[in-house]
């Protein structure tokens, strides 16, 4: 397990669950220090990781009109010493925002439903892809982001069965 024995402590991330939940996040985001969710994010999915560990969370571009009205479009976190912006739409926030300027650790963005991972100087730009429903013909993803050796962010994205 990522989070169990001697592994360093670990962010659980994901994105677009569209209102599924599933099971296997109850155990690959067992023992996180915190969970990030960058929006699209649907109902009952909220209770379930909050259940785990605490909950960073943005609304998308599905979860309005209604409760999702409720939720910020960027958010900002400091988690273990990693400074975290997390947003739906990475390329909305890169209008307003220069975060390898602005000394971000690490930046969460969802929507495409497809996994990414690029690192921009020190500043880690993190896709976790899609936890709900399969589209456009990829898997259905999430990522843990282990906390390593000086702080760094080491990124891991995890296929869903």
């Amino acid at each position: 397990m990522f989070g169990s024995g001697d592994s360093p402590a670990f962010i659980g991330v994901v994105s677009d669950t569209h209102g599924r939940y599933d099971e296997q996040l109850d155990e690959l985001f067992a023992g996180a220090v915190h969970i990030v969710h960058a929006g699209d994010v649907g109902s009952g999915v909220l209770p379930r990781l909050g259940a785990l560990a605490p909950v960073t969370v943005v609304a998308g571009n599905t979860d309005l009109p209604g409760w999702g009205d409720e939720l910020p479009w960027e958010a900002e976190v400091v988690v273990a010493g990693l400074r975290i912006m997390v947003c739906h739409i990475g390329s909305s926030l890169m209008g307003r925002h220069d975060p390898v300027a602005e000394g971000f650790d690490v930046v969460v963005s969802g929507h495409s439903h497809k996994a990414a991972v690029e690192w921009r100087g020190e500043t880690l730009f993190l896709n976790p892809g899609s936890a709900g429903q399969a589209r456009f013909g990829g898997p259905r993803t999430c990522a843990l982001v282990a906390i390593g050796a000086g702080g760094r962010p080491e990124p891991r994205i995890v296929t869903l069965g």
